[in-house]
């Protein structure tokens, strides 16, 4: 059996997408910047899929700002704010952030911005209280993830953007692995800038986009010809970005009996690994992504046992799941986010993650567990029988 578990990473392009960028490449070649016709067919191929990804996040169309991917769009916010200022301000973001915002605040940080990295307890979730504490009146933006790609968390963002905006300051959510699996809907959500990917949710990899709030401006990280209302220069990619559009129709469609499936298959493998001895669940199970599954290996022993190792037992077994932690020139290092919620180094280089997606079945859970049990048991098993 081949089993996908890794739809956290990425998505495999549905279809309807394919067939709507194959058209695109042959109808809509033109660059939607010019006037004639061959242009026009093109722009109109982008505005459409602004809108179907507007609607995705109950948006206005002209909201919509296209980039290559979340890292673009969370890379936008971040220094499109920060580079308003002619002097350093403060920034707030949590301690569980995605690499797109954490290593962009690290930049800014190493040229004199200062940084407050919000902690979180043992479930991964930030207090409102913390950021409340956290607010100073140099605040100028607020960033934390919506739902953590690592351990599924979901944090209380509507709370969270609320402080935000009470006090003043500005409030950006990664929302990359929310969007298409939980309703978005940046009319009741006190967010001013937000963004998403199109290839978690089915579509092509290669695009994003940012939602910028009316009213909010952002110093473009990219001059050029003035794309995207003089947001993002550049010919825009009009086949990915219609392939974009499709899968957010779609994906938002489908959520409404989609969600609860995965929810279902979610706590299915959950329940079937909970009395596995040693393999810890982590993150928050109730305040999860849908799709979400993820442990980490509480006896876990140096190199012998780490998440990196068990994602290439799996492999061996025709099971793609994915690790937390970092592998350097060949040294497994600890997973930032599961240090931040306390695990010891030890333990936080054991993390693994099983995220389920449309193709997945009742079935590849129940096969997905039993052959995760026999892989941990060899894995004990072996230092064993080194030592007879």
């Amino acid at each position: 059996m081949q089993i996908y578990l890794d739809y956290s990473a990425t998505t495999p392009t549905r279809p309807e997408a394919i067939a709507t960028m194959q058209q695109a490449f042959t109808e809509q070649w033109g660059n939607p910047s010019s006037l004639h016709a061959w242009g026009q067919r093109a722009a109109t191929a982008l505005e459409r899929a602004r809108v179907q990804v507007a609607r995705l996040i109950n948006a206005p169309s002209e909201s919509i700002v296209f980039t290559s991917g979340g890292t673009e769009a969370d890379n936008l916010a971040i220094f499109g704010i920060a580079r308003q200022y002619t002097t350093p301000q403060h920034l707030v973001i949590s301690s569980v952030e995605h690499s797109a915002i954490a290593e962009p605040v690290r930049w800014l940080e190493q040229t004199g911005w200062q940084v407050t990295r919000l902690p979180v307890d043992r479930q991964g979730r930030v207090h409102p209280l913390d950021l409340k504490t956290a607010l100073q009146a140099n605040t100028v933006l607020v960033s934390i993830i919506y739902g953590q790609s690592e351990i599924g968390t979901i944090q209380p963002i509507s709370e969270l953007a609320a402080i935000a905006r009470d006090y003043g300051a500005l409030f950006h959510t990664d929302a990359v692995q929310v969007a298409g699996r939980l309703p978005l809907d940046v009319q009741q959500l006190p967010v001013d800038l937000l963004s998403i990917s199109s290839h978690k949710i089915y579509g092509p990899q290669g695009a994003g986009a940012l939602y910028i709030r009316s009213g909010v401006e952002l110093v473009p990280l990219i001059g050029g010809g003035g794309q995207e209302a003089g947001l993002r220069s550049g010919t825009q990619a009009v086949a990915t970005i219609a392939g974009f559009g499709v899968a957010a129709e779609l994906a938002n469609q489908e959520m409404g009996t989609e969600t609860p499936r995965l929810k279902a298959l979610r706590d299915r493998l959950f329940d079937q690994l909970e009395d596995v001895p040693g393999l810890l669940p982590t993150g928050d199970r109730w305040n999860r992504l849908p799709h979400h599954v993820s442990f980490c290996l509480q006896d876990a022993d140096g190199d012998s046992l780490n998440g990196k190792a068990l994602v290439r037992q799996m492999n061996l077994a025709g099971i793609g799941i994915s690790a937390g932690a970092a592998c350097r020139s060949g040294k497994v290092t600890p997973s930032p986010v599961l240090q931040a919620m306390g695990y010891s180094d030890r333990v936080a280089k054991s993390g693994i993650r099983l995220t389920l997606g449309r193709d997945t079945t009742e079935a590849d859970i129940d096969w997905t567990a039993m052959v995760l049990k026999q892989v941990l048991e060899r894995s004990r098993l072996q230092p064993a029988l080194s030592r007879l």
